[in-house]
């Protein structure tokens, strides 16, 4: 990731790095799920609360760096509509030929609807001082985490009439015939997202930014600086590799 300004152009390494990491972690999990519920192999633990740590941890990861990354990056409309537009991509694709396995509103869709949200509202959060920013967003995440569950906060019970259709959904309120084999919806997720944003913010009042180039591995910065073009050619490459793979044994 680059930072640009009229003095000098930094490469922050480090979150090249975390982000290929990240991607990697997907392609794993993405493989998992393709030989548990598309190959009918048996892998326990998947299933259970470690693959939803797993499963979440990557997602909290990649929401968190663009969260962190916003501030440096250019042309930022264009680059949420992008990323919409592999949003709505995926989920076309998916409905025509994995429509059991669609995918609606899922990362892609909360990561440039974040970035929608979060261009007319920059200037107004950069008012914030970053600590109590942080803070406020992180208590939000956590009281809003269940929110697609019908409770907030620590078992509070919300009520059904928030629970309508697609559209609440996109909000973080689906009907009970919601469903999305993905699914990240604009809260609590929008909130994760704002605690990179002013992490990123404490970092540079701080001045620690300049840790985030201390060290170098280019194989994976190139990962990295290609994680969204990765992420949309992942699944089918992998699907296919799988397929060719269970049709020579079959």
């Amino acid at each position: 990731m680059r930072r640009i300004d009229n003095k000098a152009k930094t490469r922050y390494t480090v979150l090249d790095i975390l982000r290929a990491v990240a991607i990697i972690a997907m392609v794993v999990y993405h493989t998992l799920w393709d030989l548990v519920y598309l190959f009918g192999v048996s892998i326990p633990w998947y299933k259970t609360d470690v693959g939803f740590i797993f499963q979440q941890s990557i997602c909290c990861s990649f929401i968190l760096l663009s969260g962190f990354c916003w501030s440096l990056g250019q042309r930022k409309l264009r680059r949420a509509v992008t990323v919409l537009v592999c949003s709505a991509i995926i989920t076309v694709v998916t409905a025509v030929f994995m429509p059991d396995s669609i995918i609606i509103h899922g990362v892609l869709s909360l990561l440039g609807t974040a970035m929608l949200v979060t261009i007319p509202l920059e200037k107004f959060l950069k008012k914030i001082p970053p600590a109590i920013g942080l803070i406020i967003n992180v208590v939000l995440f956590a009281l809003t985490y269940n929110i697609s569950n019908g409770r907030l906060g620590f078992g509070i019970s919300l009520p059904d009439f928030l629970y309508v259709n697609g559209i609440t959904a996109f909000f973080g309120f689906p009907d009970s015939g919601f469903f999305s084999t993905d699914y990240f919806p604009l809260l609590p997720w929008l909130f994760l997202f704002w605690v990179g944003f002013f992490l990123y913010q404490l970092c540079e009042r701080k001045g620690a930014l300049k840790y985030l180039s201390v060290f170098s591995f280019k194989p994976l910065e190139l990962v990295g600086r290609h994680s969204l073009e990765i992420y949309m050619a992942h699944q089918p490459i992998v699907y296919g590799v799988l397929y060719i793979i269970f049709k020579r044994i079959t």
